[in-house]
């Protein structure tokens, strides 16, 4: 095959770059290291892709609507902004990469397979053009075996440009559930090295950072990759004891991976000593999809209600303050209305702050997809069940944060592009609006006095 030295600036051509990101924490931990590299690289970022020289568009495909708003994203940027070299990325980029190449205006699809050639790929193009293939004349990186995916090659964005970043330390999934694309888009689970983690937590520290979200695509598996194989807790455990990380705040863990170490964890570094808040944020947020037995069954996760109910009985007696949430899925293929008010009533009985709930959506080629075709959910069916579990999902938060009134609570500050205020959020999930303004990325003690429009008001304490 001949291949075609095909047009993406060099690095002494680009002046500024944009990085749009859509999807889970995963993934925009992907993409702020991305923006993390091409800045270290001396290139100038833009918050406004309608004049940057390089769009890197990182992609979601979770469900349809993210894939038609990736592609509606880059057709905007192409319509106001011609000239952009635009790069997608991400598991839409992975999963239908002939898709996104047919798009007028993209430059070239790397999947996530080859993420770690995102960067060398802008700036050195004619070093990667014998990896690429082409598709409707676009350069395409994608594989199947995840070949250059090297996590460790991706910089975390340890310059506390961001408050509060993802540092992921894990990628891949080998669940399998029947509704979802992950193991096609992620691959198999793979992990950061401890030694690296730690390292990044450091650089972090370093720079002034104060809280650090840890991620991942299946988070609690991570280190069972490794050699020798490792545990979920030992990553954690070494980042509260070697580390001087003011807060550290873990991502989504499936119910299965709350295990006694992990809570033994939480009940040594989620305590508030001294009013300097918890070293380990009382946060948990476990996915449950569904509170049907029959669901979960046909969803082939691997726990029962009742198991769930547990895990969440435990963190409750562990952390009586601790936010609590979950991902539900409303309209899986063959959900009746029994099997739905199984699921609410179940939601009800937990002590959840807050949900994510998402519509179902049939993914190309995952089983569920064929029972959408036999047993669909008609659409007004399941957006009555959404609004209704969105009704009780606000119930809960309220009833949440009206506990915290006349309460003290340590909050980081966050950007605000306000003046008069100051947002921040605790270590235990709560939005909070200080009546005096800060810079971001600080700790402070504050005194919640009333509820606002999503979260609490409150004034700083004097030290």
């Amino acid at each position: 095959m001949k291949w075609r030295q095909y047009s993406i600036v060099t690095l002494d051509e680009v002046a500024e770059y944009h990085v749009e990101n859509f999807g889970c924490r995963a993934s925009r931990s992907d993409g702020e290291a991305i923006a993390a590299g091409l800045r270290h690289r001396g290139l100038q970022p833009s918050s406004n892709f309608a004049t940057a020289n390089v769009v890197v568009v990182n992609t979601c495909s979770v469900t349809s609507d993210a894939d038609s708003g990736a592609r509606a994203f880059i057709r905007r940027v192409h319509r106001s902004n011609p000239e952009a070299k635009i790069v997608v990325t991400g598991c839409y980029a992975q999963r239908a990469p002939e898709e996104l190449a047919s798009i007028e205006g993209v430059s070239s699809v790397i999947g996530n397979s080859h993420k770690s050639l995102v960067i060398p790929s802008i700036l050195e193009p004619s070093s990667f053009v014998p990896l690429a293939t082409l598709v409707n004349n676009v350069p395409v990186f994608v594989d199947e075996n995840f070949a250059h995916t090297e996590l460790a090659t991706l910089p975390f964005a340890e310059d506390a440009q961001q408050t509060r970043p993802n540092l992921k330390v894990q990628d891949g999934c080998a669940n399998r559930c029947s509704f979802c694309v992950i193991p096609e888009t992620r691959g198999p689970s793979r992990s950061v090295s401890l030694q690296a983690a730690l390292e990044s937590v450091e650089r972090f520290i370093v720079s002034g950072g104060q809280e650090l979200v840890l991620s991942g695509i299946n988070l609690g598996r991570w280190g069972r990759d490794l050699s020798p194989t490792r545990r979920f807790t030992d990553l954690v455990a070494a980042i509260l004891e070697k580390t001087e990380l003011p807060r550290l705040r873990l991502s989504s863990i499936e119910p299965m991976d709350w295990t006694a170490d992990l809570f033994a964890l939480f009940a040594t570094y989620g305590r508030d000593l001294h009013s300097q808040g918890p070293h380990l944020a009382r946060h948990a947020h476990l996915p449950l999809q569904s509170g049907s037995d029959t669901i979960l069954r046909r969803m082939h996760r691997r726990y029962r209600p009742w198991h769930y109910a547990e895990k969440l009985g435990y963190i409750r007696d562990l952390l009586p303050d601790a936010a609590i949430g979950a991902d539900v899925m409303v309209g899986f293929p063959g959900e009746s209305d029994s099997l739905f008010q199984e699921s609410y009533d179940f939601i009800v009985a937990q002590p959840f702050t807050y949900l994510h709930l998402f519509p179902f959506s049939a993914r190309p080629g995952t089983p569920a997809a064929e029972l959408h075709r036999l047993q669909a959910v008609p659409a007004r069916v399941v957006e009555e069940r959404m609004s209704a579990l969105r009704i009780l999902a606000e119930q809960k938060n309220l009833a949440f944060r009206k506990g915290f009134i006349g309460r003290e609570l340590n909050v980081v500050t966050l950007k605000s592009s306000r003046s008069g205020a100051t947002p921040a959020l605790s270590d235990n999930f709560l939005k909070v609006e200080i009546a005096t303004e800060h810079p971001a990325n600080r700790t402070i003690q504050v005194r919640a006095t009333h509820l606002n429009e999503n979260g609490l008001r409150a004034d700083e304490l004097s030290c």
